[in-house]
């Protein structure tokens, strides 16, 4: 017989491996059937009576008690024969206690390494394979995965991957305990997906890294209309898996209906699937979904979210300036607010979008509710940093950075913030570590080569500078902060050609909304033209661009920070002196 160490629940199948009850690991009862059998592994379960072996009850009523039997050496023991007798038992009597021993350390071990892994704090949800053999599906195994994600992390008790990430395995051949070690948990949930017209199959399996040890398997045969339900089921049964405990406050974001209708959820899986992929065209995309799912469904609040977190992301990565795109933000945040006043991650939109629109005292509240809902939102206390870096907290933003990185470690755009920070106190070695960080995991990535161009600087290593700046503006296509940093580089290591032919550039596109003052300004203080510098620098504030304070404290502008036109543009901004 097979006994759960948890609920003590007795399984007379010896084909079982894990309790149908709980799915902890079976271990051998050693309280068989045999009543003389005695019980191998001492250590009594938690809260549970040590069992005894007792006599077979005798109901004669003219039985008596009598006094326990002595055992008394033979007398008629011939004394040749007890050498001998003592010579054929002793091997026997060690053989025995070795082997009573050996299985008494086997279950022990076992015993206690079922107990060490039933509370697992730590998940990662990896993309789920798509086994339908067409791209169409590709949206439904990666938003399947996002959904799942996004559910668990309303628990505060379970660190959960985000999805930028686990993406990063998607294809990828990896072993989970690779997985596990380099994110940072101890359980990872794996998947596949089949779509037949409107069937669907769905197989998981989640798997105890640590101990290599399968949790809890399941296949799923359901219909596209059912997608939300089954989401929901695997969301539950894998909190069930883990043991997770809490009260039921902190259960409601996992049983949480955010919509019912299953186009407005598959709109909103296409919409953060295009989202993820971090670029103008595909953030379009994003919105055209997003906005069939608000249309399929006017109170799908995280619809709306995904519309503010679309338009407050186009200025940064595409060729758009913010007077459009950021009041847009603002409206879809306070519409999912409308609907949702709890959802953390509406808070978090909204508060991004009035830093970005330098409304500094009602953001700040926003940022902490936020993170106050959800704080494992990583995305939430990246762009708190970024808030608190540019109201001059550089501590505090430091901290924001750090937390963020250690909710996502694999994040790009949070590890460049870093180094950014980094850069921005003094210290380019720890700078040029987070750059080498996002490099290996993508050496395709513009951004870290901006800031990697203004490391080389600060070590007074031109050719290097010149040749990372170069390189984002080639991975970017030419998007305007990169060519801006480009002509600063060209500035300061004295080609001043080649950065006066890069500033007609970005004029033309500035006449055209394709690109920012401060993107001109930097140049032509790289050049030590300060007057140009702050005549760009006035543009901005007088069109009000949402970007400008995310990079006047950067440092092309590091010349013009103690300079009283620079002290009057922060007040009259509103930021801290």
């Amino acid at each position: 017989m097979k006994r759960c160490p948890q609920c003590n629940r007795v399984e007379t199948d010896g084909s079982l491996a894990f309790c149908r009850v709980d799915g902890a690991a079976l271990i051998q009862d050693s309280l068989n059937e045999d009543s003389g059998t005695i019980r191998l592994n001492s250590t009594p379960v938690s809260g549970e009576a040590q069992t005894s072996v007792l006599p077979p009850a005798i109901t004669d009523p003219g039985f008596r008690p009598v006094q326990q039997t002595k055992v008394l050496p033979p007398q008629n023991a011939n004394e040749n024969t007890r050498p001998l007798a003592k010579r054929n038992s002793l091997p026997l009597i060690i053989a025995l206690v070795a082997v009573i021993a050996i299985a008494a350390i086997v279950v022990g071990y076992f015993y206690g390494r079922t107990n060490r892994a039933t509370a697992i704090e730590s998940i990662a949800v990896l993309p789920f394979e798509n086994k339908s053999g067409s791209a169409d599906s590709d949206y439904l195994c990666d938003g399947l995965a996002e959904s799942l994600i996004y559910r668990l992390s309303q628990l505060p008790d379970l660190k959960v991957s985000p999805a930028n990430s686990v993406f990063r395995y998607k294809g990828k051949a990896a072993d989970v305990k690779t997985i596990a070690s380099e994110l940072g948990v101890s359980a990872v949930m794996v998947g596949r997906l089949s779509q037949r017209g409107d069937d669907l199959s769905i197989s998981v399996e989640l798997i105890d890294a640590a101990n290599n040890r399968l949790l809890w398997g399941e296949q799923y045969d359901r219909k596209s209309k059912d997608l939300l339900v089954t989401q929901r089921e695997i969301a539950a049964a894998i909190v069930q898996k883990l043991q997770l405990k809490f009260s039921g406050s902190e259960a409601k974001g996992l049983t949480k209906t955010y919509t019912d209708n299953n186009e407005a959820y598959q709109f909103y899986l296409k919409g953060r699937f295009y989202w993820n992929k971090r670029n103008a065209e595909n953030l379009r995309k994003a919105i055209q979904q997003f906005q069939a799912a608000a249309d399929k469904d006017p109170n799908y609040a995280l619809a709306y979210v995904g519309l503010a977190d679309s338009y407050v992301l186009l200025p940064f990565y595409g060729r758009n300036t913010s007077q459009d795109m950021i009041p847009k933000s603002k409206a879809y945040a306070q519409r999912a607010l409308e609907i949702d006043p709890n959802l953390g991650e509406a808070h978090a939109s909204l508060a991004y979008t009035l830093y970005m629109l330098w409304n500094w005292t009602e953001a700040e509240p926003e940022f902490k509710r936020a993170i106050e809902l959800t704080p494992n939102y990583a995305t939430g206390h990246k762009w708190y940093g970024n808030y608190l870096e540019d109201v001059g907290r550089s501590d505090d933003a430091l901290r924001e950075f750090r937390k963020a990185q250690e909710l996502d470690p694999l994040s790009l755009i949070i590890t460049e913030n870093l180094a950014d920070r980094y850069l921005q106190s003094g210290d380019s070695d720890s700078a040029y570590t987070q750059c080498m960080k996002v490099i290996d995991l993508d050496p395709n990535y513009a951004g870290v080569y901006r800031t990697l161009s203004l490391i080389y600087l600060k070590r007074g290593q031109p050719k290097e500078a010149l040749a990372a700046a170069q390189k984002a503006v080639e991975l970017s296509e030419r998007s305007g902060i990169y060519v801006s940093t480009l002509g600063f580089v060209y500035a300061q290591t004295g080609n001043s050609k080649e950065a006066l032919k890069l500033v007609k550039e970005l004029e033309e596109r500035f006449s055209r909304q394709e690109a920012n003052g401060h993107h001109i300004a930097a140049i032509f203080a790289g050049l030590g033209d300060k007057e140009s510098a702050f005549t760009w620098l006035e543009k901005d504030f007088q069109n009000r661009s949402a970007t400008l304070v995310a990079w006047m404290n950067f440092t092309p502008f590091e010349s013009l920070q103690a300079d009283p036109r620079m002290v009057d543009l922060r007040r009259r901004m509103g930021l801290p002196q």
